[in-house]
């Protein structure tokens, strides 16, 4: 995603998280944004029909923030025009005793997209660069041999026919307190919180810190993260959007050609 000088840097570079700005608006009201994610959407639609007729690719799509940064209001708004049909989410939890007895991409790889369809990871495989990292579940021998992991697993995806869209939804640090307060005193939203959020966000510079670095050695060509201003959820989304549009565009799709036995029939 090209954001002028909040841009992810080019590849090798590296991303530093604290210069980025969260609260750009890509010089748009509100409403000129709703306007705008509404045409979006109907595009996107579009377009996910086509992959699902072409069948020759699938796509991931990777959505990775901090607490409250909007993974499933990314989902629901960018994805609202979208048919079930074609289109997952698969939202990962803590590791079961079998995906532990596992290695830790396995439970990724089963969830990866057919031909023709659309996966979004709501949290991923980054967990274990992240929050792992952060809270010291695994010694940091562990976690840095998963970034080669990683890529070397992505590269495998795209050679494969699935494309790799990675997300990071990134918000400041005041947006996070007036999103956590929210979730306290809006009774409709209380059962989002827990407790454990506020130890989660004792650690914002050791996640910022993370988060940064994960950017930085990940953001491959083959699979290229795209950094996106979330302080504001209707710009965050027209970043989601535009970005899939313009990937999906690229992917020359075409509807596959129709049997002969059809073409002039007549139905009676």
């Amino acid at each position: 995603m090209s954001n002028g000088k909040n841009a992810v840097p080019p590849f090798g570079e590296k991303f530093k998280l604290q210069d980025f700005d969260t609260s750009q608006s890509g010089g748009m009201t509100k409403e000129q944004g709703e306007t705008k994610i509404a045409e979006l959407r109907v595009r996107l639609n579009e377009l996910q029909d086509l992959l699902y007729a072409d069948g020759r690719f699938g796509m991931l799509v990777v959505l990775q923030g901090i607490d409250t940064g909007g993974k499933d209001g990314t989902i629901k708004s960018v994805f609202q025009e979208v048919g079930p049909i074609g289109c997952q989410v698969v939202a990962f939890k803590v590791p079961t005793p079998e995906e532990l007895a596992h290695p830790y991409l396995w439970r990724y790889q089963k969830e990866t997209p057919e031909k023709g369809h659309i996966t979004i990871f709501n949290r991923s495989h980054y967990e274990a660069v992240l929050v792992e990292r952060v809270k010291n579940i695994v010694p940091k021998d562990t976690w840095e041999r998963r970034f080669d992991d990683i890529n070397h697993w992505e590269e495998f995806l795209v050679r494969n026919g699935t494309e790799v869209m990675k997300f990071a939804l990134l918000i400041s640090k005041d947006e996070q307190r007036e999103r956590l307060q929210e979730r306290i005193d809006n009774p409709r939203k209380q059962w989002k919180f827990r407790m454990g959020d506020l130890d989660d966000r004792k650690l914002w510079d050791e996640y910022q810190e993370a988060y940064s670095d994960v950017i930085t050695r990940t953001n491959t060509k083959h699979a290229p993260w795209h950094a996106v201003p979330a302080d504001r959820k209707w710009y965050r989304d027209i970043v989601v959007a535009e970005a899939m549009i313009a990937k999906l565009e690229s992917m020359d799709l075409r509807y596959p050609p129709a049997d002969p036995q059809i073409v002039g029939l007549k139905v009676q």
